[in-house]
């Protein structure tokens, strides 16, 4: 498809009867897949064959071949320079640092309840749906865990190592969507329980609702969420065990926080929701 810079620039094309013939619920839900890259704009059975062929022919240079992204360039050299360095690593002494397990040549690890295991070569198998969010910090996690076990102390993303001067960034891009996605996703804290093996806990920091997830074996993550109440807004903050930059790097930590705040906000879109990331728009 062109290279379109957001969601609604695809919707606009559209004719929103939210047929679903396109296996969609939602012509935004359909939008957002082709901007992902799940779909393709001729995948909706009502837009018209000129627009499709116009959208079409825009990515292709004169020698008709498609061009790759700078990001899609960037996210190949970073996983062939992760594979490279796991290729030096004892999978099986890392599996006792991780909490994973490590048999058949391959380390395996959980991800939100979820297999993920790795070969000496750095291939990955999982049943899951691999983007950058989860390999980053997965071979992050492999190359630099110390494997402290969590505490149960629970410590915002600034109190972690090199977190205070990113936590401005961390508050825009993660807290602040994810509060948004929250507002008026009225499944979502129910479907981390159910759907990512998340646990809803006891009231924490005086919260509403508070939901512990296993993103990773030994880094655990807690999101709070305070409802709306005698005019005030309504608040939510994401908390780390404190031993989270003993296991993680905090560009790691960062990418999880961002990487969670995606899925919820695709989630979202796939039961019908409108969901902007942008954290100055109310």
């Amino acid at each position: 498809m062109a290279k379109f810079k957001n969601t609604m620039e695809i919707f606009t094309l559209l004719d929103k009867s939210n047929c679903r013939k396109c296996g969609k619920k939602t012509c935004l839900a359909f939008a957002a897949s082709v901007f992902q890259g799940e779909k393709k704009l001729g995948d909706c059975p009502l837009l018209e064959k000129d627009i499709i062929e116009r959208y079409e022919k825009d990515e292709l240079p004169e020698d008709g071949h498609p061009v790759r992204s700078i990001i899609q360039e960037n996210q190949d050299a970073f996983m062939e320079e992760m594979k490279q360095k796991i290729s030096k690593v004892n999978l099986e002494e890392a599996a006792l640092r991780t909490g994973g397990k490590f048999d058949g040549g391959k380390l395996t690890i959980k991800i939100l309840g979820k297999d993920f295991s790795v070969d000496q070569n750095g291939a990955i198998y999982t049943g899951i749906h691999v983007n950058p969010w989860i390999a980053a910090p997965v071979f992050n996690y492999i190359l630099h865990s110390e494997g402290k076990e969590p505490t149960g102390k629970w410590v915002a993303f600034r109190d972690l190592k090199d977190g205070r001067e990113r936590y401005p960034l961390f508050r825009q891009r993660c807290e602040m969507p994810m509060k948004k996605v929250a507002d008026i996703y009225t499944d979502l804290f129910s479907d981390m329980v159910s759907v990512l093996n998340g646990k809803e806990v006891a009231r924490e920091f005086q919260s509403d609702i508070s939901v512990v997830m296993h993103v990773l074996p030994k880094v655990p993550v807690m999101i709070c969420y305070w409802l709306p109440e005698d005019g005030l807004d309504s608040s939510l903050n994401i908390y780390f065990d404190e031993t989270a930059d003993r296991n993680l790097e905090i560009g790691a930590i960062f990418s999880l926080g961002a990487g969670l705040t995606q899925m919820f906000t695709k989630m979202a879109i796939t039961h019908g929701y409108e969901v902007s990331l942008d954290a100055n728009h109310r």
